[in-house]
């Protein structure tokens, strides 16, 4: 195989002076900011220099030992971050500690936007959250509807640095947050860190347009860093595409950060769907190496199949089998965490080589 290029040629996307003012101005459009003209003056001016020098990360320091390059200066919020992420798996291997569930909120819908209603998938979590907590376990709840209605609260979109080369997508993600480009306030660090700390995870989720819901896709999309991401950005010295590509034709292992635990998917629809979504939600987290809790931990059903929206909270009510369903799919996952870690539940599949780990 011939050495790999990199591929350049899309249109620009620099903005210039007038258009950058014109957009940052828009965050105040709120009377009350008028008084404070000069102050947002000089804001504008020290965003715009942020911005036209490009400054990703300006707080950086030197990576030390343990990285492939200790002189490269890298940025502290991932370093941050990867402590964070460190101390969850400590965690998660401790085993004097009671095992841990993720329990995830895949819906956007709240009582607290607009809206103006909870979530059914929210009415679910806390079924399960219940048996989870009967079982002994810690319960992190995960309530992903906080991106429609909390302030500064953002998982941003991935970049698919995978598709340029698998070593430069980072173990955690440090493509945010990007000062220059304001994309901060980034939700997915503290995420990362759930999913470590957890044995077992269960995702409780309506399903939109066949398909994922917004909320939930985003926080898909962005653990690809977990199945096979780099965890040493000093090695591509950041985002150096030319290295990134030669250090994975050398021979990557895509490292499966999530690998072992185990997972329940519980997904339900008014009217189609459901059962497309809760094979996808399977396939993905079992290309990962999660593990399903079997047949019992992954449900999908329809509530109110086919019947106004305005009295869908009214046919959860009346439908005990599906939260029966809900309940024991929580009921699987917290089983199968007992078993594994009582050693009486293991990975069929525990020591084969896989030849084809992309």
């Amino acid at each position: 195989m011939s050495t790999p290029d990199v591929r350049k040629g899309m249109p620009p996307v620099r903005l210039s002076r007038e258009e950058f003012e014109k957009r940052y101005r828009r965050r105040f459009a709120d009377p009350v900011f008028a008084p404070l003209a000069h102050e947002l003056d000089a804001v504008i001016a020290a965003a715009w220099d942020a911005y036209s020098h490009s400054r990703k990360a300006p707080v950086t320091r030197r990576a030390g030992e343990g990285f492939a390059d200790p002189d490269y200066e890298i940025a502290v919020d991932w370093l941050a971050a990867r402590e964070a992420i460190l101390q969850a798996q400590r965690a998660h291997q401790d085993i004097s500690r009671p095992p841990c569930i993720l329990v995830i909120n895949g819906s956007p819908r709240s009582e607290h936007s607009c809206p103006g209603e909870m979530s059914k998938s929210w009415r679910l979590l806390e079924r399960a959250h219940q048996v989870f907590s009967e079982m002994g376990y810690i319960v992190n709840d995960l309530d992903l509807s906080r991106l429609t209605s909390e302030f500064g609260n953002e998982i941003h979109p991935c970049k698919s640095c995978v598709s340029t080369a698998m070593p430069l997508c980072h173990w955690p993600c440090s493509c945010y947050p990007n000062y220059a480009l304001g994309q901060t306030d980034d939700w997915m660090n503290e995420i990362y860190r759930l999913w470590v700390a957890a044995h077992g995870i269960m995702i409780i989720t309506p399903v939109h347009w066949y398909q994922a819901p917004t909320v939930l896709k985003a926080m898909m999309d962005r653990l690809v860093c977990a199945d096979g991401g780099n965890p040493d950005p000093s090695s591509t010295h950041g985002k150096v595409a030319t290295e990134a590509k030669a250090l994975e034709l050398e021979g990557w292992p895509y490292p499966k950060h999530l690998a072992g635990r185990y997972f329940s998917v519980a997904v339900h629809g008014d009217a189609v769907g459901a059962e497309t979504l809760r094979r996808s939600l399977s396939d993905w987290l079992t290309d990962m190496s999660l593990i399903s809790a079997g047949r019992m931990g992954e449900t999908d059903g329809y509530v109110g199949y086919m019947e106004p929206y305005a009295t869908s909270h009214q046919a959860l009510d009346d439908d005990r089998a599906f939260q029966q369903e809900v309940e024991n799919a929580a009921h699987a996952l917290g089983r199968a965490v007992q078993l594994a870690r009582a050693g009486r539940l293991e990975e069929p599949g525990r020591g084969l080589t896989d030849p084809s780990p992309k």
